[in-house]
């Protein structure tokens, strides 16, 4: 194995597993794209063993602080260790996050399992490069049904991979259906979005549904309807908007699924246009839900993000009846929690509403946060309820 010296190793010393190319004493262009690497310091005492990417704006991401063969025995090891975490924290569902990136120290590794099916995203180049070694030792491990290859995120071409999705094993005759607290919802996990359902929101939408008892909720950004579900099955009417045909097909087939079809109505138009013309009607709701996508896809978009998270919650805060519950969220990484608190305020200031917070919350239990690792916490949800 080649040896990288680095620079600076602040960053790598204080638990943190990215080394970036100005960190390096040399060129990373002068290491074979994907190859482990073994980091020293200028002392030339040992760092740990990372994989190289003179391409990607990372060059490099460790994946072990000891010394130590990286072979399938390492990978069998690692995943274990994560399935035995999900064993100890999550209780009652057969499906969650069984990888998690950094998270799970697998840097570049999603692992994504609904039921008898995995779905699988490769990142990284350096992750890539054992894909059939990891593939086969979850096939060993979960004997799923069906094994899904995700990878068509757009983070791959920044490492210089090509976008593809395709089954590994089984055939796709129909989706995967899973449980969350007695609810059911079909994943499509070849079409979906991420990886075909959205399952670090899982514990806010069972948290904020045992706040429902009845009334008339809104639920926005519904994607295949899983808030609104929860709720309607509190007793509650919903109305579900998203601008995707997809979404709302597959919404209202989960509504029908819950047999609560009653209960929920979808609506395909754009949120934004959507909550003016609600204003405008003078609309009154007892609870929304915001969960929109990520409006901030890099630091140099923050000030235009903000604008546009403050506008939706303050348009959303003028619709609430008085005693009504907002639970609103980004999954913005470069959002903070104190930035998203700051946008909240200023956001009720301009719907003239008090409100006060009832809960701060994250993302589920199988979305593990490292502390040295900040990037790793993303998902911000806050339970807001608006004074009379």
């Amino acid at each position: 194995m080649e040896i990288v010296r680095l620079k600076r190793t602040s960053r790598i010393l204080s638990g943190h597993p990215w080394v970036f190319s100005n960190e390096l004493a040399t060129s990373p262009k002068i290491y074979e794209p994907g190859s482990l690497l073994e980091l020293r310091d200028g002392k030339n005492n040992f760092l740990g063993i990372g994989y190289i990417n003179p391409h990607s704006l990372i060059a490099i991401r460790v994946i072990t602080r000891n010394k130590e063969n990286i072979d399938r025995d390492f990978f069998r090891k690692r995943i274990l260790h994560a399935v035995e975490y999900r064993n100890r924290f999550l209780k009652d569902t057969d499906s969650f996050r069984v990888i998690y990136s950094e998270g799970d120290n697998l840097p570049g590794l999603i692992v994504d399992k609904y039921d008898r099916c995995l779905s699988v995203q490769f990142l990284t180049l350096g992750m890539e490069r054992w894909s059939e070694i990891i593939i086969d030792v979850l096939d060993m491990i979960f004997s799923p049904s069906v094994i899904v290859l995700r990878n068509d995120s757009s983070a791959r071409l920044l490492e210089g991979l090509k976008i593809e999705k395709k089954i590994l094993k089984g055939t796709m005759d129909g989706y995967p259906v899973i449980f969350e607290d007695s609810l059911r919802f079909e994943v499509d996990p070849l079409s979906g979005q991420k990886t075909g359902f959205f399952l670090d929101q899982r514990e806010n939408r069972m948290a904020f549904s045992r706040l429902i008892d009845g009334g008339k909720g809104l639920d926005l950004f519904c994607y295949t309807g899983a808030w609104g579900i929860h709720m309607a099955g509190k007793g509650a009417d919903v109305i579900g908007v998203d601008e995707s045909d997809y979404a709302i097909s597959q919404a209202m087939k989960n509504a029908g699924m819950n047999g609560l079809s009653e209960r929920c109505g979808f609506i395909k138009t754009e949120v934004f246009d959507y909550l003016k013309k609600e204003i405008s009607k003078g609309s009154r709701y007892d609870f929304i839900v915001l969960d929109p996508p990520a409006f901030v896809k890099s630091k140099s978009k923050l000030r235009e993000a903000m604008k546009a998270y403050r506008a939706i919650n303050s348009n959303a805060l003028r619709l609430l009846e008085a005693g009504g519950l907002l639970a609103t969220s980004s999954c913005s990484y470069h959002m903070s929690r104190e930035l998203f608190t700051e946008v909240l305020r200023l956001a009720a200031r301009d719907a003239g509403r008090q409100v006060r917070v009832i809960g701060m919350r994250s993302q589920a239990g199988d979305h593990p946060v490292l502390l040295s690792v900040p990037e790793t916490e993303y998902l911000k949800c806050v339970f807001l309820i608006a004074d009379p």
